[in-house]
């Protein structure tokens, strides 16, 4: 089986050295400076270092070569790159051939508030296609740490050939029909991550940041469900297990963004000198929107989004959390 995994980035590359240890493996990246660099020392030194990449894996800067002959493409672009790599790959080959696909992204879109099936559906339809999640560092990954990952879509053939190329070694893939709920998930966990990387950056405690992330996930299930979304969904891989690992992890680059607001670097020099894309920074914007559109509470996100936009200081966005007054506990299992 030859699969396709166009990007890459540190969750790309880790996923195609995943891939390799079973199947033959085409990986794209944009940049050629970058794909003769890979080429020549067989690692990827820009998004993740120190780890080698099998025999079985063909780099390649050209997006038909990348895609010829697989029978599995996986974008594994940021949000803000999916539109434009669906219109090029269109561009070759219609979408009437296209063999399953699936996307690595979490986020939404801005300015259009979509999330990536809606992104494709727009794009190019009808397809075999789906979206790869869950709770995941590139780094454990590309060690072959275990990992469990969710494929959320319709379509049963997306679980199955996901589960034929991936689901080996230390890797599990369980499917999921809850797309709306899944990406929802995890592209609103990152936001929840920064919020909680600020509290710890602040020295607020264990017990705050439990406070938090709990109250964060309670946002993301009213909102998830008013636009559709499964309550157990939220409890689950890409909900729950997302949030906890973005929001403690110190690999989340999500989190870092927050620790480095609560030292008071601002959100340009911040990401400057990540050098990776961490969504959460994008997304709040677009959450906030969604949040206005569909009429739902969500305090932790619209402090986020103040703190990342700079209109509040790290310590004035967590009082303005402290400072809301009391209400009824929400159980996941309703919309209020």
């Amino acid at each position: 089986m030859r699969i396709a995994v166009i990007g890459a980035g540190a969750w790309g590359t880790a996923l195609a050295i995943h891939i390799a240890g079973q199947h033959e493996l085409n990986l794209w990246a944009r940049d050629p400076e970058q794909v003769r660099s890979m080429q020549l020392d067989r690692e990827n030194k820009r998004y993740l270092p120190g780890f080698g990449l099998p025999e079985r894996i063909t780099i390649t800067d050209s997006l038909q070569q990348a895609i010829e002959g697989a029978s599995l493409w996986i974008l594994a672009t940021p949000m803000a790159g999916l539109r434009e790599c669906l219109t090029d790959i269109d561009r070759l080959v219609s979408p009437k051939h296209w063999p399953v696909l699936l996307w690595l992204c979490k986020g939404l879109e801005r300015g259009s508030g979509l999330l990536a099936h809606q992104v494709v559906e727009q794009s190019v339809k009808p397809l075999k296609a789906g979206a790869l999640s869950g709770p995941s560092f590139a780094q454990e990954t590309a060690q072959g740490l275990p990992v469990a990952l969710v494929v959320a879509s319709a379509h049963e053939d997306c679980a199955l050939m996901a589960r034929q190329a991936m689901h080996h070694a230390a890797m599990r893939v369980y499917a999921n029909e809850d797309l709306i709920g899944v990406e929802l998930g995890g592209a609103l966990k990152n936001i929840m991550a920064i919020a909680a990387g600020v509290s710890d950056g602040l020295g607020m405690g264990n017990n705050a940041r439990a406070a938090l992330l709990t109250r964060g996930l309670a946002e993301i299930a009213r909102l998830g469900q008013r636009m559709g979304a499964r309550a157990q969904t939220f409890m689950g891989l890409t909900g729950l297990g997302d949030l906890l690992l973005t929001a403690t992890g110190s690999l989340s680059r999500n989190r870092q963004v927050g620790l480095a607001l609560a030292k008071g670097a601002s959100i340009s020099q911040i990401l400057a000198e990540l050098g990776h894309v961490a969504e959460g920074v994008y997304t709040a914007e677009v959450a906030v929107q969604l949040a206005a559109r569909f009429d739902v509470d969500m305090p932790i996100t619209q402090a986020v989004h103040r703190l990342v936009s700079g209109e509040l200081r790290a310590d004035q966005a967590l009082q303005a959390l402290l400072a809301r007054a009391g209400r009824h506990n929400e159980s996941l299992q309703t919309d209020q």
